[in-house]
């Protein structure tokens, strides 16, 4: 099973970039952010064209989840981290895949920082903390993807001096998913590459893609229970080069799943 994260950076503008990844990589369920468009614009005869089913969170102009599921529709079963019923921001949508939960989440950027964008970027890591441990006590498959919008070392980033007081490189959201990491999730690009430097976003100024000046925000967090089946990750760099584009690049996974019965 190919599983894939992509922040499209607004996906009605992005449209066309989007189809032409999923018609050309063609992955089996993708979690996308930043869809930047109201519920009732979301393209979703232009994907079911693909061939994918779809489930998605929308916010005017900001934020929004998605998940998509080739062949089938996914199986909705939270919109939003708990914690905090007034929090209005579209940044969690989870869905079951073939017997598979996958949490796709956008996590709040923080900057500036230090500050009040900052502090609600630590509180939503302390729900999504207090959340993923419930999952881990269910001991079925479970990844979390997306962009967590954290570099967790200084192999993750180019020129890590220059992000000292940024709120995606902070010591404080380091932290923070480092100790969501620590409950006993799995980072499968850092897992299978543990010393290669692997970007994931790269700005649009200063030729930064062109130079490699990237970091590495979009990640994958594997359950005990679905560690054990992942197969490859990598990044696919080509569509950041493509015309009117994403600035961040999709990352992909595979999982050896054994053969077990049907828990969709």
């Amino acid at each position: 099973m190919k599983i894939a994260t992509y922040n499209v950076n607004g996906i009605i503008g992005r449209l066309p970039v989007l189809l032409r990844w999923l018609d050309e990589d063609a992955p089996d369920v993708v979690s996308l952010q930043e869809l930047k468009t109201t519920d009732n614009k979301f393209p979703r005869r232009e994907l079911e064209k693909l061939g994918y089913g779809a489930v998605w969170h929308g916010q005017r102009s900001w934020n929004g989840v998605a998940i998509l599921a080739k062949g089938k529709e996914p199986i909705l079963t939270r919109k939003g981290l708990p914690g905090h019923p007034d929090d209005t921001h579209s940044r969690y949508i989870e869905a079951a895949v073939d017997g598979i939960l996958i949490g796709g989440l956008y996590a709040p950027n923080g900057n500036p920082a230090p500050g009040p964008k900052f502090d609600y970027k630590l509180r939503w890591f302390r729900r999504l903390q207090e959340y993923s441990a419930e999952l881990l006590e269910l001991e079925i498959p479970v990844l979390l993807v997306g962009d967590f919008n954290v570099m967790p070392t200084e192999i993750d980033v180019y020129k890590p001096e220059r992000w000292a007081d940024d709120a995606l490189f902070r010591p404080e959201v380091r932290k923070a998913l480092a100790k969501l990491v620590a409950q006993g999730w799995t980072d499968a690009v850092r897992h299978l590459h543990p010393g290669e430097r692997i970007y994931t976003f790269w700005k649009y100024w200063r030729n930064s893609f062109e130079r490699d000046a990237g970091l590495r925000i979009d990640h994958f967090l594997l359950s005990p229970t679905a560690a054990p089946w992942l197969k490859s990750a990598s990044v696919r760099r080509d569509p950041r080069g493509w015309p009117h584009t994403s600035d961040h690049a999709p990352v992909i996974i595979e999982l050896d799943i054994p053969d077990r019965p049907n828990s969709r």
